[in-house]
């Protein structure tokens, strides 16, 4: 009999909330004034068993201080990390490790991911010990097994500058696995690959995400690869979640004029050029998080802006099929996306 398949939800942002202050200046100290970043602004969200959901925007709209807060590498200003229904403060010591056994982090960058001076052997054999599992040369060969880094012995005892960038990044994923988590937050984990090998690495994502029922957060600033490898999609701006939904309705439906823009600046072999429609999606340049904009923090850059947007900050307004987009243009009951 087949087992059912579960979606339940694993790890879980409430109203997540990060300020960064900024260093004061002669000029602060003599105004009395503190400055903050407002890198994240009241961000929630669901990460279920054997799905993905991808978190999409522009450079330095806070997608990494995402992944960084559910990592627990930065405290809550406000907010609330859940894990399997229960708060979760992981703080250090032993309650962190106990945390991080569940949910782990894929950094960005393989080149400096992995340290230098030691072999992959190392790295993957401090992840099974730190986590209780056994050192052993079987599970380490499974491990690199199950990144499909094959045969494993001829890469247990090669270092990092004899792998490819795509080999580091799996090496870098077969260390979080063995830690046998049940949450991956994947913080763009192909960008800094050749483009010849990001499907690979994705493809890898995704077989292991089937097979072991990982909850995965992709992150990404490419909204196509979300179409491709996510089931649910978040679109962030600024420091706020802007559209969610279906991955396949939100790349191919977009509510939020914001997701709309970014659709439109994507290179798409098939649309033929018109040299007005590079103007029409350049929307100028993101706020400053120091001092955002009141209101909808897009509303300087969005081409449907109205007058309320300037002053109120829209809520969230569901749509049709499981879509939602904080916008005003939505704010009359039954308006489905345009």
């Amino acid at each position: 009999m087949t087992e059912p398949v579960t979606t339940e939800t694993v790890l879980e942002a409430r109203g997540v909330t990060k300020h960064f202050p900024v260093r004061r200046t002669g000029r602060d100290l003599a105004t009395r004034t503190r400055r903050t970043v407002h890198a994240v602004d009241d961000v929630s969200l669901e990460l279920r068993r054997g799905t993905v959901t991808a978190l999409v925007g522009e450079s330095g709209s806070g997608k990494s201080t995402v992944a960084r807060l559910l990592a627990q590498l930065h405290p809550l200003t406000s907010g609330e990390i859940r894990l399997h229904g229960a708060p979760a403060e992981a703080g250090r010591g032993r309650a962190f490790r106990a945390y991080v056994k569940q949910v782990q982090l894929i950094l960005q960058d393989p080149f400096a991911s992995l340290n230098p001076v030691h072999t992959v052997r190392y790295h993957l054999t401090r992840s099974l010990k730190i986590h209780g599992r056994g050192a052993t040369e079987e599970n380490l060969h499974a491990l690199l097994e199950r990144v499909q880094l094959t045969p494993p012995e001829s890469y247990a005892d090669k270092f990092p500058h004899e792998l490819s960038g795509g080999q580091r990044q799996r090496v870098a994923i077969a260390r979080a696995l063995g830690a046998d988590p049940q949450v991956l937050l994947a913080d763009e984990p192909v960008s800094m690959l050749d483009v010849s090998i990001r499907l690979g690495v994705l493809n890898l994502l995704k077989d292991l995400k089937e097979r072991l029922r990982l909850a995965v957060l992709y992150i990404t600033h490419d909204i196509a690869s979300a179409r491709y490898f996510a089931d649910t999609t978040l679109v962030m701006y600024a420091g706020r979640i802007v559209e969610g939904g279906d991955s396949e309705t939100v790349t191919q439906r977009p509510a939020h004029p914001y997701t709309q823009l970014l659709i439109a600046s994507a290179p798409d072999p098939d649309r033929v050029a018109d040299p007005g429609a590079a103007d029409e999606a350049d929307g100028g340049e993101p706020p400053s998080l120091i001092s955002p904009p009141p209101g909808c923090r897009f509303h300087p850059r969005c081409p449907r802006a109205m007058e309320r947007c300037r002053t109120e900050l829209p809520p969230r307004f569901d749509l049709a099929a499981g879509q939602w987009a904080a916008c005003w243009l939505y704010a009359e009951e039954g308006t489905g996306p345009r």
